[in-house]
């Protein structure tokens, strides 16, 4: 896994760790990172991050609804 520094000024008014959760959210959301690493970088345990990604409406299972169906059975 590579890494990057990054420093951005926002003219809203966020702390540095709502900053890191929410881009930790949204890089999660997109699938652009692991839980595990999502978890890391907003700085919280991945059964935290688990429970903030449920306040969020994000789902942690990677499944289409007909993927759903086949894992679930008749």
């Amino acid at each position: 896994m590579s890494t990057c520094e990054l420093r951005i000024t926002l003219p809203l008014s966020l702390s540095e760790d709502e900053a890191k959760l929410l881009l930790g959210v949204k890089l999660y959301e997109m699938g652009k990172v692991s839980l595990g690493q999502a978890a890391k970088l907003s700085g919280f345990s991945k059964r935290a991050f688990m429970e903030v990604l449920g306040r969020y409406r994000i789902s942690i299972f990677d499944y289409s609804p007909e993927e759903l169906r086949q894992e679930i059975g008749p």
